[in-house]
């Protein structure tokens, strides 16, 4: 999984709002990461408030089912856009 820096027009975005966003998608990156039978290294994490939209490819559906398993258990998750798409 790969992690770049937020700007915007080349400067880091303002506010904390964009602080929780970031966090809420680290925390759930994170938490992809250590499951166990999920290559989660295509996969992006992205947040809309408590919305998180996952997208990528995973090798199987059941993958793609983990990852949004794993999603769930992050606390702040209220709803989860699962776009992951089987290679």
């Amino acid at each position: 999984m790969v992690f770049k820096q937020r700007t915007f027009y080349g400067r880091p975005p303002e506010g904390l709002a964009d602080q929780d966003h970031a966090d809420l998608e680290t925390r759930v990156a994170n938490c992809l990461a250590t499951v166990d039978g999920l290559d989660a290294s295509d996969v992006s994490v992205i947040s809309k408030g408590n919305t998180i939209l996952l997208t990528g490819t995973v090798a199987t559906i059941e993958e793609a089912e983990r990852a949004e398993e794993a999603t769930r258990t992050v606390e702040g998750v209220a709803e989860i856009v699962n776009r992951i798409a089987v290679a």
